[in-house]
């Protein structure tokens, strides 16, 4: 299967970058090759991480701090987001069909 980062899960992953390598470029660096590391592996392990709390999704657990979320679509596997274990999830708006 193919893994493919969504332009939303792409800008998550930069602002995650960029709050990081704020502090410490080398732990930045790392937690990149983490979620890379991560999504390369749902390739072939489309089913590792657990059913999602939205319909049609799936999450993955990267780092404690880290949800990635992904769905999967015929050959493809989509990363929808990444977001901070911390914040709401899903949104409230979103949980509700708005």
């Amino acid at each position: 299967m193919i893994v493919i980062w969504t332009p939303e899960a792409e800008q998550d992953r930069l602002d995650i970058w960029d709050y990081i390598a704020a502090d410490n470029l080398d732990a930045a660096v790392r937690m990149d090759k983490l979620f890379s590391a991560s999504a390369g592996r749902l390739g072939a392990h489309p089913e590792l991480g657990k059913p999602g709390r939205i319909a049609g999704t799936r999450e993955l657990i990267p780092h404690r701090s880290y949800r990635l979320v992904y769905e999967i679509e015929r050959e493809t596997i989509w990363i929808l987001t990444l977001v901070h274990t911390a914040r709401e999830w899903p949104p409230a708006r979103d949980r509700h069909g708005n």
